[in-house]
């Protein structure tokens, strides 16, 4: 029960991890101030999860026309608000954040809306049910593998050098002749893709999802770990998501009586993050500050 415990925390732990790089490819090398990352990860998850429960179509294919969905709203709401600056790009990602969330809880006739689509099918490959959890935690560690991969090239690359000066100074950027909404646009829209691919990932995994699962304090929490790892950093993307997934598990075993337990356990991770920020604003890994 131990090691099947563990194994959970880790698979939940892979998926943030996919969905911190992707928003960390969105505000920490871009510099977009992008605050409703969920609502794409909640465009890959109600997608597959529908296409397989309504439709019968394998998760697998589930999972790319959910990444492919998602990375489509990224693309309206990216090329509709892109060329809006700081706080006024930030509202507009919360206030799409916010549609999603409650179309997903008010379209009952589709979503079931606050009673949530269960019985998801798993993944399986080749006839084989992936229905362990050591066999989900393979998969989500290849998922991680290829997105730290991907995201890696990216940054790397002259495209992702662009990203990162358009971060440091967009109008000098634009000065040498790159055309920045367009740089500021792809960004946006991997980060979607693969948001909405750790979506379809969770949806196949928990087997149950709902909209409380996707509301603005989920965009906060992931923004949270990004933050918390570092700016512009990979390794602090997967440092961050390991230790904000693990941690408030680990102060589930401080033996407090379950009334206080839960309270107690938000107060202590509020506080390490307090700290943390005062001390060292850029995050454990990062050169750069949010905003």
């Amino acid at each position: 029960m131990v090691m099947e415990y563990l194994l959970h925390i880790l698979v939940i732990a892979g998926i943030y991890i996919i969905l911190t790089l992707s928003l960390n490819l969105i505000v920490g090398y871009t510099g977009l101030p992008a605050l409703g990352h969920a609502a794409f990860f909640a465009v890959g998850a109600y997608i597959s999860a529908l296409l397989a429960l309504n439709l019968g179509i394998s998760p697998w294919i589930g999972l790319i026309v959910g990444a492919s969905f998602a990375a489509l709203t990224g693309v309206v709401i990216g090329a509709s608000s892109l060329r809006l600056k700081g706080d006024y790009f930030a509202l507009v990602t919360i206030a799409f954040a916010f549609i999603v969330y409650y179309t997903a809880k008010n379209w009952v006739s589709v979503t079931r809306g606050p009673m949530g689509l269960p019985g998801i099918p798993g993944f399986s490959i080749f006839g084989l049910s992936l229905d362990s959890t050591f066999s989900y935690f393979i998969l989500v560690f290849v998922f991680v593998l290829i997105t730290i991969f991907i995201v890696r090239r990216i940054v790397d690359s002259p495209f992702g050098r662009v990203l990162k000066s358009i971060r440091e100074d967009e109008i000098a950027a634009e000065a040498l002749g790159k055309d920045t909404t367009k740089h500021k646009l792809l960004a946006f829209v991997i980060g979607a893709f693969f948001a909405g691919i750790a979506g379809s990932l969770y949806a196949h995994y928990i087997t149950f999802i709902d909209p409380s699962s996707f509301t603005i304090m989920e965009s906060i929490l992931i923004l949270l770990m990004v933050i918390f790892g570092g700016m512009g950093s990979i390794k602090g993307s997967i440092l961050g998501a390991i230790i904000l997934v693990v941690f408030p598990e680990l102060l589930r075993f401080l033996g407090m009586p379950s009334a206080i337990a839960a309270p107690t356990r938000q107060m202590i991770y509020g506080l390490v993050l307090i700290i943390l920020m005062i001390k060292r604003p850029q995050g454990l890994m990062g050169r750069f500050r949010f905003g």
